[in-house]
C-alpha cells in the first residue's frame, strides 16, 4: 500500500532559528556529510540519476557536469559566455536543464531563456523558447507590487526611485528549475514569478501558476538599498507599519507523493533577516494551477527535495542550514547545518546537496551527501 501524504499545510509549524554568522556545528545526532566535488563556481542545481551518478550545474560558469568517483567533473554542456546554466533534471536516460541571459535588465528584448535537452548520446535539443512566452504573455502583469493605496502619493515623495513605490508585473525571465513527469516540464521561473508548462514533444509552453505577491510590514528603521553599491537611506517614516508587497521568486519545483508540485519561493527584497525570514513554500495543483502557501518564515529558501513518504528538506541559502519538514506532524527542524546550501535532492536513503555559495568568493561550492533515517 502506497503511503499517504498529509494535505495539511505547514503553516503552524514553530518558526526556525536564524543563524546569524557561518553554519554552526550540529548536534551529536546530526548526520556527518561526505563531500563529493568541490572547488565548484555557483552549484545551485543538482539531479541524481538511478545509478546514484550526481549532475551538477555551475550556474555562473554556464557549465552542466557530472560528478565522477575521485571528486572531479566533467562537463556535459557548455554554455555561451555571460549565459547562466541551471535547472539540472534526470528522467530515463536524458538530462534536462535551462540556459538563459538578461534577466533582471531594463531591456526585454535582450532576454533568452530556453529548456534543453541531453540525451545518453550527447545530443543537444532546444526544446522550448521560455523568454518568447515571457514576451508575449508577461503573466504577472496584473499583479500589483509596493505599496497599497492606503500610503498617499504625497507620502511617496519622499520615497527613492529604486526598488518603485508602486508597480505592475514587468517583463522579465529567469528559468532557475524543473521538473519531468508524464512528457510535461514544469519551469520555476523566478523572473517570471511564474511556473511555467512545457510540452516536451511540441514545445508549446503555457503558464500553469502565477505566484502572489509577499508583503511585508516595513518597521521603524528600515533602509533600503538604493544602488547596486550597496548604499542606502532609511524609509520615510510615513510607510512605517505599511505592507510593501514584494515579488515572490520561485527556485525550486518538485513533485510530492500526493502529486502536487511544491514550489520554494523567496520573497523579493532583502534576503537577510531584517524583514524576517518570509520565504514560502507553495502547493501547485498540476491541472488547475490553484496554489496556496504551505509553509512560510523559512530564510532563503532555495530548493527543496520530498522522500516518498513526504517529509521535505529545503535548502535555506542565507540561513546556512538545511531544513527538514516531518510529513505527519509538520515539525521543524534543522537536519544539517551548512554553509550557503542551494539545492537538495533525495535518492532512497541519502540525500544530496550543493553548498558553500558565497558571493565574495565563487570557488567555495561543493557537493556533500548525507544519510538520511
Amino acid at each position: 500500500m502506497k503511503n499517504k501524504f498529509p494535505l495539511v499545510a505547514c503553516l503552524t509549524a514553530a518558526a526556525i532559528v536564524i543563524p546569524t554568522g557561518p553554519a554552526a556545528a550540529g548536534s551529536t545526532d546530526a548526520p556527518e556529510p561526505v563531500t563529493l566535488a568541490a572547488g565548484l563556481s555557483a552549484p545551485l542545481s543538482l539531479a541524481v540519476n538511478s545509478d546514484d551518478s550526481v549532475l551538477v550545474t555551475q550556474n555562473f560558469a554556464g557549465l552542466l557536469s557530472r560528478v565522477n568517483d575521485d571528486g572531479t567533473t566533467a562537463t556535459l554542456y557548455q554554455g555561451k559566455p555571460g549565459w547562466d546554466v541551471g535547472g539540472v533534471e534526470s528522467r530515463r536516460g536524458t538530462t534536462y536543464f535551462v540556459e538563459s541571459v538578461g534577466a533582471g535588465g531594463n531591456d526585454p528584448a535582450a532576454l533568452e531563456g530556453y529548456l534543453k535537452s541531453i540525451d545518453a548520446q550527447g545530443n543537444v535539443r532546444t526544446i522550448a523558447a521560455l523568454a518568447d512566452h515571457e514576451r508575449k504573455n508577461n503573466p504577472d502583469a496584473d499583479q500589483h507590487y509596493g505599496f497599497g493605496p492606503d500610503v498617499s502619493a504625497e507620502c511617496l515623495a519622499g520615497w527613492p526611485a529604486f526598488p518603485p513605490a508602486r508597480y505592475q508585473g514587468g517583463v522579465d525571465s529567469h528559468p532557475y528549475a524543473v521538473a519531468v513527469r508524464s512528457g510535461t516540464a514544469y519551469i520555476a521561473d523566478a523572473g517570471a514569478n511564474a511556473i511555467l508548462e512545457v510540452d516536451i514533444e511540441t514545445g508549446d509552453v503555457s503558464t500553469l501558476a502565477v505566484l502572489p505577491p509577499r508583503p511585508a510590514v516595513v518597521p521603524a528603521g528600515t533602509k533600503i538599498p538604493v544602488d547596486m553599491a550597496g548604499n542606502t537611506v532609511e524609509v520615510p517614516a510615513c510607510v512605517v507599519g505599511h505592507e510593501y508587497a514584494f515579488e515572490p521568486v520561485p527556485t525550486d519545483v518538485e513533485f510530492g507523493p500526493d502529486g502536487r508540485l511544491y514550489v520554494t519561493s523567496l520573497p523579493g527584497g532583502p534576503e537577510d533577516p531584517s524583514l524576517g525570514a518570509r520565504g514560502a513554500i507553495f502547493r501547485v495543483n498540476p491541472w488547475t494551477g490553484n496554489s496556496h502557501v504551505w509553509a512560510e518564515d523559512i530564510l532563503s529558501p532555495t530548493g527543496l527535495a520530498i522522500t516518498d513518504n513526504g517529509d521535505v528538506y529545503v535548502a535555506s541559502m542565507f540561513g546556512n542550514e538545511i531544513i527538514k519538514f516531518d510529513a505527519w506532524t509538520c515539525d521543524r527542524s534543522r537536519f544539517l547545518a551548512i554553509d550557503g546550501p542551494a539545492a537538495v535532492e533525495v535518492r532512497g536513503s541519502n540525500l544530496y546537496a550543493t553548498a558553500g555559495f558565497s558571493f565574495t568568493d565563487m570557488t567555495k561550492g561543493k557537493v556533500v551527501r548525507a544519510g538520511i533515517d
